[in-house]
């Protein structure tokens, strides 16, 4: 583990031409202080996190204090925001500052959040508040222990600079870490402002930092490679969306990344009663983003990132890739579904069952997290008179009777040992999952000066199938008020 003056610091980025981004400096943060450090994104970036809490760390990242070796830019970018194109959009409070080089020679973005005004702020303040950093510094630490491709975030840190919302709160800084911070909208923006050169130029580096293997595809052939991998990672990181219960909320395309991470969280959600037309996203007034339009969106955006690209990549190649996503986000779910079930077996009957187990959550809007981990507890010859074990997240179990009995019945096919089943369910069917009324609680204890349950839901959400007995109040159902929080793009 190093020290920060020992990491090696690099920004390919800002070696690219001036149009891809803007050099400026972080406007600094009054009394800045710590109030929480993912110890495992330390590891990644083999930092020792007792630097965190020295006085360099926070003045670094408030904009207090220059490291050299960084070279923040703010990066320019352009999207689809609801579907309709954007000119106006690129990094309006974040920074790029640079990456870190680890001793395996992993590359890793460090990017500032509500680091002040750059050119592309618009009529914002270029400001981040408590609240939403710690939204995402919790969002991303959940899907990272749940096994879902994601954006990190090294720390949370705040300050005594007011920031206007809805109300004066606290203004604060996420140190965000990714392994690339491209975006659709990167490629679309230099699309639409004729910028072909430039457009082959970024194409470049992202084969070259991110999909290496391609260097030796025949460049007629590369572009539509690239395309095809971007459709392939976004497709897996949709479908494992979809098996957990994972709402976006703003599937912009400015907020989509070509490496398949969950970017950019804002008001997110996770399913409590299971419904798919959950919208997640107050300010979605169409339900455009609602859970279950989010496979269909995926392949929309992927449309756009296609129709960018099509200076480089023929029609054939195109059309080849995009009409991949459809199988393969099929394809991972089913695995992810499956194993939620314990199914090693794939037998053309499993359709039907899992519809009338789909149906059976709707009618009734159980729980969906606990319906699964539930389940995940009961051996085979005990289904079928299991009910009781569900009554909590049930009014009715007639239902659930018979889908247990036939979900019993179609065990019987399974080779696999039944010890076997239920230890695959538990590695697929976490115990916690990132509950708004969670986060909520969170920030309320924060804005307050307590960071304790933070970094309680912190040690919870780094590995949420274990079952953490010490933190059980985090599994239980959620409370009417809880289902009810609104969530909207402030956030």
């Amino acid at each position: 583990m190093r020290t920060l003056s020992e990491l090696i610091f690099n920004n390919t980025y800002s070696e690219l031409p001036a149009t891809f981004g803007t050099r400026v400096t972080p406007q600094p943060l009054a009394d800045p202080f710590l109030v929480s450090v993912n110890p495992q994104i330390c590891d990644l970036l083999e930092l020792n996190p007792i630097e965190a809490c020295s006085e360099y760390f926070i003045n670094l990242f408030t904009g207090n204090e220059e490291l050299v070796g960084f070279s923040p830019i703010a990066m320019k970018y352009t999207g689809h925001q609801f579907g309709q194109y954007n000119p106006d959009l690129g990094d309006g409070r974040g920074l790029l500052m640079g990456e870190v080089l680890t001793s395996e020679g992993k590359k890793w973005d460090i990017h500032l959040k509500g680091s002040g005004l750059t050119p592309y702020s618009r009529q914002g303040d270029g400001r981040a508040v408590l609240r939403s950093s710690i939204r995402e510094y919790l969002a991303s630490a959940a899907m990272h222990g749940l096994g879902i491709k994601t954006t990190h975030a090294l720390a949370v840190l705040s300050s005594s600079t007011p920031v206007y919302r809805e109300r004066i709160e606290r203004g604060a800084t996420l140190i965000r870490v990714a392994e690339s911070h491209l975006r659709f909208g990167n490629f679309e923006y230099l699309f639409y402002t004729n910028q072909h050169s430039e457009l082959k130029l970024l194409a470049d580096y992202l084969i070259k930092h991110h999909f290496p293997d391609l260097l030796s595809t025949p460049e007629s052939n590369r572009y539509g490679a690239m395309l095809s991998r971007i459709v392939s990672l976004t497709a897996t990181m949709i479908a494992d969306w979809q098996a957990i219960g994972f709402a976006h909320g703003v599937m912009n395309t400015d907020n989509m990344s070509v490496l398949g991470l969950t970017f950019d969280y804002g008001p997110y959600g996770f399913i409590d009663d299971y419904n798919p037309g959950f919208i997640c996203n107050h300010s979605d007034y169409s339900g455009r983003y609602a859970f279950n339009q989010q496979p269909s969106i995926g392949l929309w955006n992927l449309y756009a990132l296609a129709y960018a690209l099509s200076p480089l990549i023929n029609k054939p190649q195109i059309d080849e890739a995009l009409n991949s996503y459809q199988p393969l986000l099929q394809q991972q779910y089913s695995i992810n579904m499956r194993n939620k079930l314990g199914l090693a077996e794939k037998l053309e009957q499993d359709s039907q069952l899992f519809t009338d187990m789909f149906e059976l959550l709707k009618s009734q809007a159980v729980d969906y997290t606990l319906f699964f981990r539930t389940l995940s507890s009961v051996p085979k010859e005990q289904l079928a008179t299991s009910t009781d074990q569900f009554k909590p997240l049930f009014s009715c179990t007639k239902g659930l009777t018979l889908w247990l009995q036939g979900y019993a019945k179609r065990l019987d096919a399974e080779k696999v040992a039944d010890e076997e089943r239920l230890e695959l369910m538990k590695k697929s069917n976490p115990k916690y999952i990132l509950r708004n009324y969670l986060a909520q609680q969170a920030i309320e204890s924060a804005e307050q000066g307590d960071f304790i349950v933070v970094d309680q839901l912190l040690c919870v959400l780094a590995t949420p199938y274990d079952e953490h007995p010490e933190y059980e109040h985090f599994a239980d159902l959620p409370p009417q008020w809880g289902k009810e929080l609104e969530v909207s793009c402030s956030s």
